[in-house]
């Protein structure tokens, strides 16, 4: 199909011309995702994209659902009189007061009274993401990028930039008497202060052994050599662009990857339970201590110096 869109000038885009079963009748079968009883989203089960979705919200695994905030899909929907637009130079983009269609990463986005629609063939975790977070925060909680313990009924909150030392500082944590796992990447505050546990996958790397043995106990995937484990870590960041554009390849590579296993996190933590939420007690901003001390050296800063920090991990992460 071509969409002719306009903003003084004609601009003609060719779209897809597949249905998006909107019009035709919806498909037969969903993912459903209940996120703690605030919101709900579903993915098509027979999309490309639906085994990381199921993978990466597993505890919100739900089946039954009345209404759902978001729906994501790889069908588009026609983008009728769209008008023309650029962002940064960088991708092109159509669009109109009901949606838009961006033409890189090849993703279109519809938003009306009944929820958000995410459409494309593409890994869309990353697109996803944030309006799971837009719609969670009309709903009175954020999303956030951090790692969060349980201590005694006590929510702790610890942001931190990537490659910190979230997951390892977890299995420390967790091996504390008092201490509960509730996620290690991604968690939810809500507007009362609560945290909620968000206990997605743990990507556990060679040099995690030490900390996580059992895991290396018994016959796995061949891994990489802990020398080598960082400069591949790079490597998989720049060429983690490229791969999102082929889910099934995405998802093979996340399975059989020699940089890291994938392990759930009664896998990694068998004689913990894990938590699914506390009222937040403390947030500490977890960062890299560049000195002899092997103490920790804690600096105490305001709500706002904490806001932003928060924010901007979200976003940047």
């Amino acid at each position: 199909m071509t969409i002719t869109a306009s903003n003084d000038t004609k601009v003609e885009i060719n779209m897809p011309t597949k249905s998006n079963g909107y019009s035709s009748g919806l498909p037969s079968k969903w993912y459903e995702f209940d996120l703690h009883g605030i919101s709900a989203f579903r993915v098509e089960a027979s999309s490309g994209i639906a085994t990381l979705f199921k993978d990466m919200f597993r505890p919100f695994l739900a089946e039954g659902l009345e209404h759902f905030d978001l729906t994501i899909n790889e069908a588009f929907e026609p983008l009728i009189d769209a008008a023309y637009g650029e962002a940064h130079g960088e991708s092109d983009f159509f669009y109109n007061d009901h949606g838009v269609y961006i033409e890189n990463p090849d993703v279109q986005i519809f938003v009306d009274e009944d929820g958000v629609r995410l459409h494309g063939k593409g890994e869309l975790l990353v697109m996803a993401v944030p309006l799971i977070d837009r719609i969670m925060v009309q709903h009175g909680a954020a999303m956030l990028h951090a790692m969060t313990v349980d201590y005694k009924g006590h929510g702790i909150l610890m942001p931190a930039w990537g490659g910190t030392g979230k997951t390892s500082t977890m299995s420390k944590l967790v091996k504390t008497p008092g201490f509960s796992f509730m996620g290690d990447d991604w968690t939810f505050l809500t507007r009362q202060s609560n945290l909620l546990g968000f206990a997605k996958p743990l990507f556990i790397k060679p040099y995690h052994r030490t900390l996580y043995p059992h895991l290396f106990a018994k016959t796995h995937k061949p891994l990489i050599p802990v020398a080598l484990s960082k400069p591949i870590s790079r490597l998989t960041t720049r060429i983690h662009p490229y791969i999102t554009r082929f889910p099934h390849m995405a998802s093979l590579i996340r399975k059989w990857s020699p940089e890291h296993m994938m392990v759930h996190p009664e896998q990694a933590f068998p004689n913990s339970p894990i938590s699914t939420g506390a009222p937040l007690a403390a947030s500490l901003f977890v960062e890299r201590f560049e000195g002899d001390s092997t103490e920790p050296q804690f600096f105490e800063k305001d709500a706002r110096w904490m806001a932003t920090k928060l924010i901007g991990n979200f976003f940047s992460e």
